[in-house]
């Protein structure tokens, strides 16, 4: 069977822009190929520490996970739930493929350049982490990697490595797929990107200090529906589905239809050539309002007792399958 691996740090409560844009594909496709693929869904709580920690680790890696059980995912025998920290083997990969990767792959990749740009100095961790990721990916044989745009080259740089590790040692690594190929098996012509309610031009970020900005996942539904009203559009006086020249009501646009999981091209037809934004802002207000409605009341009928029960299992199944290919790999370097 193949492998789908994916993750979300757990540093805070997520936007909707993180729902809609990450959870809900990821669940979408867990869902969907679970019965016939092994569906890795880990928590990178390591990954989680290169920066600043927000609140309790542990208490937001518990509520993460209850994120995806609130989204609709189907638990069954092929769908494995993790603790990145739990599964030691993630850390002594890192440090091999360290001695693979060059510090000219690393330096290139963007997030390091956008989180270092100004610094003095930065931790080692942001530098290092791709490689981290690397390892996560490679020690399940991972084809399918859903994840964010924004780490799409992260998944090169993985690809690369394995190519370079199995042309020296032979065929230990299953290469990912392309990025071409990740998009296509996510089956979006584009990674959705949520923008920034003030902002259009930039994607929601949890990280923005403007309130108004962004919607969490545990914002009361009608504070919710207020920034929804509060959002910046434009002059032009009609809706139309342009992100170059219209961000923020194709911003409106696009939450509605994810909300209420209709397809976008149905909803652009039926807001096309509207010349009253209000209009539109209500119905996305009341939308969003009743998704955070039916989402919060399911994560408050999931215990923690659920969670851990789910990391019982799936930490035994990661710690089996990792620990084999790490002694591969330690057989190649004649560390076994």
């Amino acid at each position: 069977m193949k492998t789908i691996l994916t993750g979300i740090r757990s540093n805070s409560v997520l936007t909707l822009g993180n729902y809609l844009g990450a959870l809900l594909p990821m669940v979408r496709l867990a869902n969907e190929h679970s019965k016939d693929s092994n569906v890795n869904i880990f928590v990178p709580d390591l990954h989680s520490i290169i920066s600043d920690v927000d609140g309790d680790l542990r208490e937001n890696t518990i509520r993460t996970l209850k994120y995806y059980l609130a989204a609709g995912l189907e638990i069954n025998e092929n769908v494995h739930i993790y603790r990145q920290s739990y599964v030691p083997a993630h850390s002594e990969l890192c440090w091999i493929l360290d001695c693979v990767a060059t510090m000219g792959e690393t330096s290139r990749m963007i997030q390091f350049k956008e989180k270092s740009k100004g610094q003095e100095s930065c931790n080692v961790g942001i530098f290092n982490y791709p490689i981290l990721m690397a390892a996560d990916i490679l020690l399940y044989d991972a084809e399918y990697i859903p994840l964010g745009e924004d780490q799409f080259q992260h998944i090169e740089l993985a690809r690369n490595i394995a190519i370079r590790f199995n042309n020296r040692f032979g065929e230990i690594f299953t290469v990912p797929a392309k990025t071409a190929d990740q998009v296509k098996f996510m089956e979006v012509d584009n990674a959705i990107r949520i923008r920034d309610l003030l902002n259009p031009e930039k994607k929601m970020s949890k990280s923005t200090l403007a309130e108004g900005s962004k919607i969490m996942l545990d914002d009361d539904p009608s504070r919710a529906a207020k920034k929804i009203m509060s959002a910046t559009t434009d002059s032009l006086g009609k809706v139309k589905f342009d992100m170059f020249n219209q961000p923020g009501i194709s911003n409106l646009l696009q939450i509605e239809a994810l909300v209420t999981n209709t397809p976008l091209q149905d909803v652009i037809a039926t807001w096309n050539g509207e010349t009253r934004y209000g209009e539109l802002k209500t119905k996305v207000a009341s939308s969003v309002s009743e998704m955070l409605t039916v989402f919060q009341s399911k994560m408050a009928g999931i215990s923690d007792g659920d969670v851990y029960d789910l990391l019982a299992a799936g930490e035994k199944y990661a710690n089996d399958v990792a620990n084999k290919k790490l002694l591969e790999v330690q057989k190649a370097f004649h560390l076994r």
